[in-house]
């Protein structure tokens, strides 16, 4: 897999998706083309349509996933859980990052939390350390968050951004990411990287303070449109401990039959193929081709890569791990990319502070 190009597979599909209708607490999601056949449903999680995977070879057109309809309810919950403790008991959640260097993807990834974290009530902290601090200055600032009743605390801009960040710099190649991780009060681990709740997600009949935040999107964009899991043949690409790992193991505990694709992996194309639900979490652009899909598969899109393009006023656009135009053709739903399981990663970041302050004030 990593001797896969990047392939630009743009065109003017995306351009013709139109906005969900959104009545009375449900939506629709939306097309990418209008020919799909779907059973309507009254669905508790507020989806209007059951998606099934199908192993039949008729060409489907696909349902997009729209992350940001999906967590909209979720994050209106969290809004009015927030109000009513901060009235009842006059404690306001927060929410305290530790950003390391500033890579284009991290420091987006801060902003949009800081934005969220104030649509819902939820103080944003963040320390910005430059790229070569010592291993030592970041644990201070753990330890400070760790012993501040008010603050759970966001350690992936410190522990697993750090791991990104030494393939460009040399600096944080002395730092030690599990030592970090380490480090946070598990009662405070909203993104549930600590190797304990991590080991809990991993066991049967076990459960996690928190689940990763990316992962536990994913699972509910599936419950909310109603795919099937029990049973299904799922595949991970990835191997992370922040999203392909901790995905693997969600689908597993959901009944579903998984394999990873990972770097070492022969035939990805052919294993992928057989899946009835392909979740892509590598970071390769385009990499998951129509011709990789089964028709009728659903498809998540976890990856963001930022491209260069001119015409935008950033200088640059999001491209995922599947190539989104061809997947319209092949799946029954795909999720976009911006737009699908990102929004989905940041509601479950919130969901998770707020559940870690709960528990901490002991607020019910």
């Amino acid at each position: 897999m990593a001797s896969l190009m990047f392939a630009d597979c743009s065109s003017s599909t995306t351009s013709r998706i139109i906005h969900p209708n959104i009545r009375n607490g449900s939506f629709l999601p939306r097309r990418c083309i209008d020919q799909l056949r779907l059973q309507t449903t009254t669905s508790g999680r507020g989806c209007a349509l059951s998606i099934r995977s199908s192993s039949s070879p008729t060409p489907v057109v696909s349902t997009l996933i729209d992350g940001s309809a999906v967590a909209k309810p979720i994050r209106d919950e969290i809004r009015i859980q927030v109000s009513r403790m901060k009235e009842t008991i006059g404690v306001v959640p927060g929410l305290a990052v530790i950003l390391v260097g500033d890579m284009k993807d991290s420091a987006r990834y801060v902003r949009n939390k800081k934005k969220a974290c104030e649509s819902v009530g939820i103080k944003s902290l963040v320390v910005r350390l430059p790229e070569d601090s010592s291993e030592k200055d970041v644990l201070k600032s753990v330890s400070g968050f760790n012993d501040d009743p008010f603050c759970p605390w966001n350690p992936c801009s410190a522990a697993s951004t750090i791991g990104k960040q030494k393939k460009k710099s040399l600096y944080l190649y002395h730092m030690d990411e599990q030592n970090i991780l380490n480090a946070v009060r598990i009662e405070k681990d909203v993104d549930g990287f600590h190797p304990l709740n991590m080991g809990q997600l991993a066991m049967r009949e076990r459960e996690p303070l928190f689940i990763p935040c990316t992962p536990k999107g994913c699972i509910e964009l599936l419950h909310s449109y109603n795919v099937e899991i029990r049973g299904k043949r799922a595949v991970v690409l990835g191997r992370s401990n922040i999203v392909g790992m901790p995905a693997a193991l969600l689908l597993q505990r959901e009944d579903a039959t998984v394999s990873i694709i990972h770097s070492k992996t022969k035939n990805p194309e052919e294993i992928t193929r057989q899946a009835d639900i392909i979740i892509a979490a590598v970071g390769q652009p385009n990499m998951v081709r129509g011709s990789w899909i089964k028709p009728g598969a659903v498809v998540l899109d976890v990856g963001t890569t930022d491209v260069d393009d001119p015409d935008s006023r950033s200088g640059y656009r999001l491209v995922g791990d599947v190539c989104y135009e061809e997947a319209c053709k092949v799946a029954s739903a795909v999720s976009p990319v911006p737009g699908g399981v990102g929004p989905m990663t940041i509601a479950m970041l919130l969901s998770n502070t707020l559940t870690s302050a709960k528990r901490i004030h002991n607020f019910h």
